[in-house]
């Protein structure tokens, strides 16, 4: 029942992981309440993340809605960062995780009001300095502790001028890329406990394909909405699990 609990929960959760980011604060508070130790808890996420993000980008990619070559740049930032996150993961107490994150989310949630983009622009993804300085920050904040990532990645797409449904499949290609990164070394640490990640990679998987498929159908004028909803029940839930 348990395995069933993990695998539902991982459907759920990848499914508006893809839309719309916060996932992981659906999938990470299940896992512990079933008593799984915190980083065994994180280290799921990581590696059911790595093949339901691959799976997702691979899925625009072949319906040609994601261009392989503007995508590649963002692979090392996103991977170095996820590996930087999880090398530093252990040495921070879960608090001051929790800090920075309702940090990050109230700064993207007023700046989500302040940006007027509505993803309806298009524009070819183009290497820049802030667009790398924000892929390696968020890929270790992903690396270290990961809900709200998504949310994070796809505010800042939205800033660097591109379409809702490439802004979704960039953020599947930079999340596989910093859950890699984080993955390997949650799995070196000896954290995973791998039937329950399994069955959680099993319901992400399925989430993923879900989710690729209702982002086709939504409109940009939708996604801001949608964001800011996510966003502020991430900080609402962030602060109560303080209290």
């Amino acid at each position: 029942m348990e395995l069933f609990y993990i695998f539902i929960t991982g459907i759920i959760a990848t499914t508006l992981g893809t839309l719309a980011g916060g996932g992981g604060l659906i999938s990470l508070p299940v896992m512990l309440l079933l008593g799984l130790p915190v980083h065994s808890a994180i280290g799921a996420n990581k590696v059911s993340n790595t093949v339901s993000s691959f799976s997702a980008f691979f899925y625009l990619l072949r319906h040609k809605n994601i261009n392989l070559k503007e995508s590649l740049w963002i692979i090392p930032f996103s991977l170095t960062g996820g590996i930087t996150g999880g090398l530093i993961a252990s040495a921070l107490q879960a608090e001051n995780l929790t800090i920075v994150a309702v940090i990050l989310l109230i700064f993207a949630l007023i700046t989500s009001f302040l940006n007027k983009r509505t993803f309806e622009h298009d524009q070819t993804l183009r290497k820049s300095g802030f667009g790398a300085a924000g892929l390696y920050g968020i890929g270790i904040y992903d690396g270290l502790f990961g809900p709200g990532q998504g949310t994070l990645m796809l505010y800042l797409f939205s800033w660097l001028k591109v379409s809702y449904l490439k802004a979704v499949g960039l953020v599947r290609l930079a999340t596989f890329s910093s859950c890699f990164g984080a993955a390997v070394t949650y799995i070196a640490a000896g954290h995973i406990i791998w039937s329950l990640t399994l069955a959680l990679l099993a319901g992400s998987f399925l989430g993923a394909q879900m989710g690729v498929r209702l982002a086709k159908r939504m409109k940009p004028s939708q996604v801001k909405p949608l964001l800011r909803i996510v966003t502020a029940i991430l900080i609402i839930q962030l602060i109560f699990d303080r209290i």
